[in-house]
């Protein structure tokens, strides 16, 4: 069975888009792997009245052979951009490294780029494409991105190597020495997450499953995800009355005007994650914070993974609660409600310290319920992962 590791790294705005794929492309070298593919993407702002592009020509004339504004889909009209990818009038063509390195330097204040993909690839990381692309972030190898957004740049630089994996083993194969080198040239690694591969051809029949970098791939096991499919729909038919099951400690005023009364700007709840890890480390789950998210974490004795990620921050000072169980090949999702009035999946105002707490401890009896019902069942209907498998770390 073929296992994408994708790693993302840390990445700093104080260094420079052309030192960090300086970094990059010496650490190929210096694994011995040779002068690696690099595929690019320099693209246009399609409403800004600058264009980088054409600062790029004056420049650098030679490569007016990589710009196209090809459409990526009907109906959609495409970006004026530079680029050696599949719609480019030189596709995979290459250009000599100083170029590449003289349009980075000069990104983002002399060419002001909308968005920019650098892709390092060689064979050591595996086939270019190993599954069918629905993202770059899937292509073997290791990729630099760097775009505009209202608050800012963004940066990214993550990796995706492939490894033959047996699901009767209790760990992954190491990597190849070679890649493991330029990993660590990467930099520090912020999360890595398995991602196995079907071993079928592509077909609109095989069921999708959702990685936690938000990439959906072909299931490794499409009867498990059918199964497991099944079983969700049935209990998000029947989540009231589960949540009636459960029974929920707490009452809480109904979404409307008494809820958002009690949660004004002036009303804070203090430090959120006390309370979390009272309510759910007796049930074995870690907890970890994240920039406005929560998220709760056990491993079943099956080997599966049961998940409660929060939400407490992208939609103000509300609470968006979401139960997940991943296993090779599947994923199952509910939405919850916070309490027994709530709109199922809906925002919740998380309101003060006592508010917060009620909260949280109606999720823990609602988590508690579901680990004895739906994760039993699950397990029931498509047995154990294997002793490898995590969705993320």
């Amino acid at each position: 069975m073929r296992v994408a590791l994708l790693t993302t790294f840390a990445v700093s705005k104080k260094e420079p888009l052309v030192a960090m794929m300086d970094r990059v492309h010496q650490a190929f070298l210096d694994a011995g792997l040779g002068e690696p593919v690099i595929r690019f993407n320099f693209s246009d702002d399609q409403v800004a009245g600058v264009s980088s592009v054409d600062r790029v020509l004056k420049r650098l004339p030679e490569v007016e052979r990589f710009v196209t504004a090809a459409s990526p889909m009907p109906g959609i009209p495409g970006a004026r951009r530079i680029s050696n990818g599949p719609l480019s009038p030189s596709p995979q063509d290459s250009v000599a490294y100083t170029t590449l390195q003289t349009i980075a330097a000069g990104v983002p204040r002399s060419f002001p780029f909308r968005s920019v993909t650098i892709h390092f690839h060689s064979p050591e990381f595996g086939e270019l494409v190993p599954t069918p692309l629905t993202s770059a972030e899937m292509m073997a190898g290791v990729l630099l991105t760097d775009s505009w957004w209202v608050n800012g740049r963004i940066r990214s630089l993550s990796a995706c190597a492939v490894v033959e994996a047996d699901p009767g083993n209790k760990e992954l194969p190491s990597l190849a020495g070679s890649v493991a080198a330029v990993l660590a040239a990467c930099g520090k690694a912020k999360r890595m997450v398995q991602a196995p591969l079907s071993g079928k051809p592509e077909a609109a029949s095989v069921p999708r499953v959702r990685m936690p970098t938000g990439v959906a791939i072909a299931s490794a096991k499409p009867e498990a995800a059918r199964a497991v499919r099944a079983i969700v729909l049935d209990y998000r038919a029947r989540l009231k009355e589960i949540v009636d099951r459960a029974d929920l400690p707490h009452d809480l005023p109904p979404m409307g005007s008494e809820a958002l009364r009690d949660s004004g700007l002036d009303v804070t709840s203090g430090p959120r994650k006390p309370a979390l890890e009272r309510a759910f480390k007796p049930m074995g789950y870690t907890c970890r914070g994240d920039s406005g998210a929560f998220t709760l974490r056990r491993r079943t004795p099956a080997n599966l993974t049961a998940e409660l990620r929060l939400d407490v921050g992208t939609w103000g000072r509300n609470v968006v609660a979401m139960f997940m169980v991943w296993g090779l090949g599947f994923k199952a999702t509910l939405l919850l409600p916070v309490s027994a009035t709530d709109v199922v999946g809906g925002q919740y105002p998380i309101g003060d310290a006592d508010r917060w707490r009620k909260i949280v401890e109606n999720l823990a009896a609602l988590v508690a319920e579901l680990d004895s019902s739906l994760v039993s069942e699950i397990e029931r209907a498509v047995g154990p992962s294997p002793e490898w498998y995590q969705p993320e770390k």
